[in-house]
Order: structure tokens, then sequence, then C-alpha cells
């Protein structure tokens, strides 16, 4: 019997049903009547996901695709920015800028630390000349989470704009654009959203379209006010991807009928379980700050996490994410991210158990198990 495989990654995530259906219809024409509809229930939807009033630009493009458009569009060669770097991801930032001509400002942490935001207080008083902080809401590579609450407090009182990547913890974790005063957030359709790779989403306050009006950057299929004129009705200026978007209004239509304060509270449910039932094994959780998105596990001495992956996978249908970078061969993580419940958990956990014990650990069968249900059963 051939096995059933079950995503744990942090994205792709799995998909529902009212989503794979979605793409299977017969593909409508971008520039109709019933395009139309069906973007403006879209951009509705997105600003209830994005807790925001102003528009949420849609994009034909993974995240880094919205990453690269954000600093085309706000930006000047030689404009100086200061950028969080505490995993692959804040350091994907710093390369997009200085492909564009930035001067880059790094301000490096710990990989398994969340940034201190007095540190950003700090660089900001210093020098008066940063016109952006750059940030993850989570840092995908080593599952922490940063706070983005107190960082939008210090950015606010500047005349810095905070920009924050949001793709993979849109959902996961808090994030009231408006609230909080984020400036700029960037999601991606393949995480929390539960949909397949290939949109990526950008909210801008007011003052981030302010400081786009001074942007020297050349700019074309990236032009940000190209798609808010056209969003505005209800078309996108170039052909998008016309199925994920249709798939896109069924994956909104489920996180809205759960309740945006649910979907958030399931996440944390299922992130606390999964770290108590690794604690309960004798494993160490690799992020200090961990977050809702992914687990990241550290892998024990004498323990091949490729080997590992690869009985959970192989033998359990079960696939989780290594580390990346200098993580690579140290740690997994275990998503539980977008489309899961306690059942997807209790497999996970279990394809972890069992592997480790093939591999020679010395793990009690069950007893993750028995500490992530007692958090799942409540």
């Amino acid at each position: 019997m051939k096995l059933k495989q079950r995503l744990f990654t942090p994205g792709p995530t799995p998909l529902p049903e009212e989503v794979r259906l979605a793409q299977a219809r017969q593909i409508i024409h971008h520039r109709g009547e019933e395009f139309a509809r069906v973007f403006q229930e879209v951009r509705q939807g997105l600003k209830y996901v994005f807790q925001t009033g102003e528009e949420v630009l849609l994009l034909t493009a993974s995240g880094t695709g919205a990453m690269e458009a954000v600093v085309a569009n706000l930006f000047s060669s030689g404009d100086r920015v200061l950028v969080v770097r505490g995993g692959k991801f804040g350091e994907r930032w710093g390369e997009i800028a200085a492909v564009f001509g930035l001067e880059v400002i790094s301000l490096d942490i710990e990989w398994e630390s969340a940034v201190n935001p007095d540190l950003i207080r700090k660089k900001l008083a210093k020098d008066s000349k940063i016109r952006a902080v750059f940030t993850q809401l989570v840092e995908t590579s080593t599952g922490v989470v940063y706070d983005i609450e107190a960082v939008a407090k210090i950015v606010k009182e500047t005349e810095a704009v905070l920009i924050v990547d949001a793709i993979s913890g849109l959902g996961a974790q808090p994030l009231p654009t408006d609230r909080w005063g984020v400036d700029v957030v960037v999601g991606g359709s393949q995480k929390a959203l539960m949909l397949p790779p290939g949109l990526a989403f950008v909210s801008l306050s007011p003052k981030a379209w302010r400081l786009g009006e001074n942007s020297a950057l050349p700019r074309y299929y990236w032009d940000f006010k190209k798609a808010k004129k056209a969003q505005e009705k209800n078309q996108t200026p170039y052909t998008p991807a016309v199925s994920l978007i249709c798939a896109l209004r069924e994956s909104l239509k489920l996180l809205k009928e759960e309740g945006w304060e649910n979907v958030l509270a399931r996440h944390a449910k299922l992130a606390q379980a999964t770290r108590k039932a690794v604690l309960a094994l004798g494993l160490k959780v690799f992020s200090k700050v961990p977050s809702n998105v992914a687990t990241a596990i550290e892998v024990p001495s004498g323990i091949d996490p490729k080997k590992l992956r690869k009985i959970m996978r192989d033998e359990y249908g079960v696939d989780v994410a290594g580390g990346q970078a200098q993580l690579a061969g140290k740690i997994i993580r275990i998503a539980h991210l977008g489309w899961m419940d306690a059942s997807d958990m209790i497999v996970v956990l279990s394809s972890l158990e069992m592997s480790l014990s093939k591999l020679g650990y010395p793990v009690k069968l069950g007893k993750g198990l028995a500490a992530a249900e007692e958090i799942l059963g409540e």
C-alpha cells in the first residue's frame, strides 16, 4: 500500500479540500466580470487577514518576489537601512537591499534568539539617516518569533518605516497591522493561508506610500502604483495567477468562518503541544523565543538528522524540514502551520518517537504523545 504523505514543513503547507477543488474548476478570464467579483472578495478578505484598512497588494510571485518589490518601490540607491539578521531570511532582506544599491547596516543577533528592541532604538537614535528597519515576524529558519509590537512603537517615533516579513508568521502569530502601526507587511500564499506557492501580498501604510514617492529605483512588473490603481478597479495590471486567486477566495472564507482569533489560538495550541512533547522526550527546543509557526528541535548527538527525516518520510509518510545554512545537520523543524489540527500533531509526534527509537535514541514510546495530549485535550 502506498503511504499517505503528510506535510509538516513551514511551507508549502497542506491544502484544504475547498482550495484544491477551486483550482480544478475551468479557468476564467482575468478581464471578465466573474474575475472582478472574485477579486473584490479577495481584496476584502486580505484586509481581514492583515487587519488593516489599507489596500493589500496582490502579486503573482513567491514571498521573495514581494520582498524585492518592496525594496524597488520604496527606496533609492544609497538609502541607508537597518536589517535585523537572525537567520536565513533576515539575511535575505540584506541581500536584496544590497543588490539595489542600498547602504545596509546589519544588526546581527544569535540565530536562536529574538532581536532586543532596545538595540533597534539605539541604532535609530544614533543615525537619523536610517530610512527603514527590515525584520521578520517569525524567522522561519530558526523558529523564533520577534516582538514586532515593541519594535513598531520604537520605529513609529522616527522618520523610518518598519518593514516586516510576515510570510510564515501571518496567521500563526498576532500581527494587527494598523493597531501596532506596522508600515509594510509582506505575506505569502503557501503558509497559514493554506494555498500553493505563487501569490504574495504587501500592505503599506500612508507613511510607507509617502516614502515611495521619492523612490528612484527601476521597476516595471513590480510597480506598486500600477498595482494599486488596477486593484481599485478589481483588476491586476498584468495577467495574474487566476486559479490561485480563485483558491484564495476559498481559503479566506475558511479563515473568516473559523474567526481570526480562533485561527491564532489554534496555532498557539498546536505549537505548545509540540514543544511540550519535545521536552518530554528529552530533546531541546532550539529557539529561545519559539514561534507558533514551527518548532525547531536540536537533534541529539549521535543521531543523523538526514536519516531521521528519511525514516519519518519513507516509513511513516511524514515530511518535516531540516536546518538551513549554519543549522544544516543540527536541527529539524516541525511545522504546525496552516490547515492542521490536533490529529495532525499526534501523527507527526508519534512518527518522531518511532523514528528516534529506530536510530537508537532511548525514547519511551508514547511519552511525548502523552505530554502533547495534555494540551491538545484541553
